[in-house]
């Protein structure tokens, strides 16, 4: 059992643009066909050589190799990928919380590249884009056997540039051309204000670099403006950097409590705990979640919830539980290789099942408002089943509202509702 300082990794837990990175230290030299007694790697190396020599049109012998390495890590689960050098940059751009794109998070549900959410304000969001869109084509380029990563780098590029994206949503005869132009997405991962009766609401929509240090900036804000309690609301995000998530828990639990732990292949555990000097806060406190609160979200929900810190009220999360290590290649590239799953400090995998809300409370969809399926890790293709989980039939899919008015968000009202009745019988006298 082993113990790491977060200072010594980073770890990225994304959906798609968005799936859960380790970034690690791998020696490419280490790494040898032979030893591992791949014998079938002959047959490669003749097909290989068929194909330079007998193809109808000249291809690039990187071409050929780096289309065999997608394909082999495209027959993994859907967050294994590999990276050109040039995603294997973006990549590293992305979790600083800036890059030129389109603001959405995507993923593969019945074998079609599928919106799971556009990102408010962008440009997708303003477009129209919306849950639950297939995307049939990026530039004319049909999306069919694309794998996510190839998805999300020909959907990004230089600001001011666009891009054409064909969609088919359902209730529709035909597809549609969104002409979207790139804009530089930058995620303010932490938003606050004050609500009634001294409630505090602090929104954190993903887990970059500084979302600890504005979480803290947003608590001691809403510290000076006298508030008795706390909402947390961690619906629709999609993770970010585990770091991150720990160093958000360090500020809500008390140090040297575990957060999360990753178990790999050989049953090895890594550890994460919250770090010493930065906890201050105690007051009651209640986490929104819902079936878009994925990975890191759902690692700061279910610490909170194992260790009682908190009401986890919503509905079931997304289910994110894998870790994906990421692997730099002697030519820049990289590989994206699921190497773990991670489970809260009471042994609970989250893996294609999410975190159960202490409270559920769901959305009721009403007549005429925007809506969108559902879509979870257990909807995607190849998904890694939960150790536990045994197989059921497929539940009938769900519809959630796109956007709804605080006025009509039952589950930040019942949330308020919670944090009054918990503050009047706290301050009902004792009976004698």
């Amino acid at each position: 059992m082993t113990k790491k300082k977060i200072t010594l990794i980073v770890v990225l837990i994304f959906i798609i643009a968005s799936t859960g990175i380790l970034v690690g230290r791998w020696s490419i030299t280490s790494v040898g066909a032979a030893a591992e007694g791949y014998e079938e790697l002959k047959v490669f190396t003749e097909t290989l050589s068929l194909v330079r020599k007998n193809y109808v049109e000249d291809i690039k012998p990187k071409d050929l190799v780096y289309g065999a390495i997608k394909g082999m890590l495209n027959s993994l689960d859907p967050h294994s990928g590999f990276m050109t050098p040039e995603m294997y940059k973006e990549m590293q751009v992305e979790t600083k919380g800036e890059f030129g794109g389109l603001g959405i998070q995507i993923g593969i549900k019945d074998g079609a590249l599928t919106v799971i959410a556009p990102i408010e304000d962008t440009p997708a969001y303003k477009a129209g884009i919306k849950a639950g869109d297939k995307i049939i084509k990026v530039n004319n380029e049909i999306t069919k056997n694309m794998s996510l990563h190839e998805a999300v780098s020909k959907m990004r590029g230089v600001p001011k540039t666009s891009v054409i994206i064909t969609i088919f949503r359902e209730g529709w005869k035909e597809t549609k051309d969104f002409t979207i132009i790139r804009e530089v997405i930058k995620i303010k991962s932490v938003k606050s204000k004050l609500l009634e009766n001294g409630i505090g609401y602090i929104k954190i929509s993903q887990f970059q670099e500084q979302t600890a240090e504005d979480l803290s900036n947003a608590i001691e804000k809403l510290t000076q403006e006298k508030i008795n309690s706390l909402i947390i609301d961690l619906r629709n995000n999609p993770g970010g950097l585990l770091n991150s998530a720990v160093a958000v828990s360090s500020q809500l639990l008390p140090p040297g409590k575990l957060v999360v732990y990753m178990k790999n292949r050989a049953g090895e555990r890594t550890e994460f705990y919250t770090e010493g000097g930065k906890y201050s806060f105690t007051l009651p406190t209640v986490v929104l979640v819902n079936q878009g609160s994925a990975s890191a979200s759902e690692i700061v929900a279910g610490a909170l919830k194992d260790w009682n810190t908190a009401v986890i009220l919503g509905t079931q999360t997304f289910g994110k539980g894998s870790v994906q290590t990421v692997i730099p290649l002697s030519d820049g590239s990289g590989l994206r290789l699921t190497t773990a799953r991670y489970y809260t400090p009471k042994g609970t995998s989250i893996q294609s099942t999410g975190i159960t809300p202490d409270i559920i409370v769901k959305l009721e969809v009403k007549e005429g408002e925007k809506k969108h399926l559902v879509i979870r890790e257990k909807d995607l293709e190849r998904h890694l089943r939960n150790e536990k989980e045994e197989e059921k039939p497929k539940e009938p899919e769900e519809v959630a509202v796109i956007e709804v008015e605080e006025k009509e968000d039952a589950q930040l009202q019942r949330a308020i509702d919670l944090l009054k009745t918990w503050k009047i019988f706290k301050e009902l006298p004792k009976a004698s």
